[in-house]
């Protein structure tokens, strides 16, 4: 489907309860986009705000109940709209493999950042990486999408900071055990999730001098470069320029060599 420059009303097709304050959207629509792009959401009455995708085929997005629009798509139902603009930004660089290389993927999300890594894992498969993924959460009832990753093959290591499940502690604690179980290092961590997070994982990836692209959460009211509210670091839009990095905007200035 052609993307949606101007907000177009897509039916709700399922909704599908991930945990206590989060829901998956599924619409009656696809898109054409790369994992890591997002799509500003709007209903009437409400300001729009962006949302990463879930998935692109159908379209499907899993969002968190926590502000004003979020809540009021959470009282939606079976064949309601929502209205959808985008793709936008830009997104998780993924190269294809060239014949008989094998190539793995470390994927590391926390929160409601683990969602974009869905649809991203899924293409990572589909081009023959190997793929590895970290699930953060405070505790085991916070944790998303465990059975889809589960289901699409992926090798999977769960992370709770009250040790309900997993490994106990932060998503970085897993990483040390992963990388020495694995038959392949990882060529490439992608990560997503709240700063704190992003900034730990950009820094032992530096550490073990492995690649590191991030998707960073910044507030965003116009997502296409316009307003300059989700500006970061020195000059760096996260809807133009982002939200994916191939490093921390805010530890490196746009007019250096990037890593």
């Amino acid at each position: 489907m052609s993307p949606f420059p101007l907000p177009n009303p897509l039916k709700i097709a399922a909704i599908k309860t991930e945990n206590a304050s989060t829901k998956t959207f599924i619409l009656d629509g696809k898109l054409d986009a790369q994992p890591g792009q997002f799509v500003m959401a709007w209903l009437p009455d409400h300001e729009d705000k962006p949302f990463s995708l879930a998935n692109v085929d159908p379209l499907s997005l899993t969002i968190a109940d926590v502000g004003p629009l979020s809540h009021a798509l959470h009282q939606l139902d079976i064949g309601d709209s929502i209205w959808i603009r985008g793709p936008l930004g830009k997104g998780y660089t993924l190269p294809t493999l060239s014949t008989g290389k094998t190539a793995h993927a470390l994927l590391i999300g926390g929160g409601y950042g683990v969602a974009p890594l869905l649809y991203l894992a899924k293409q990572a498969l589909q081009l023959g990486y190997q793929v590895s993924m970290v699930i953060g959460a405070r505790k085991e009832t916070d944790l998303l999408l465990v059975n889809d990753f589960k289901t699409i093959g992926t090798s999977l290591w769960l992370t709770t900071e009250d040790g309900s499940t997993g490994i106990r502690g932060l998503v970085t604690d897993a990483i040390p055990p992963l990388l020495a179980e694995a038959s392949i290092r990882p060529t490439v961590v992608y990560t997503c999730g709240p700063t704190g997070m992003l900034q730990a994982v950009a820094a032992v990836g530096a550490a073990e001098n492995i690649p590191v692209q991030v998707s960073w959460e910044e507030h965003m009211r116009c997502g296409i470069g316009l307003c300059g509210s989700c500006e970061v670091g020195e000059g760096w839009l996260t809807c133009l320029d982002g939200p994916v990095f191939p490093f921390d905007p805010v530890m490196v200035s746009p007019h250096t060599t990037t890593p």
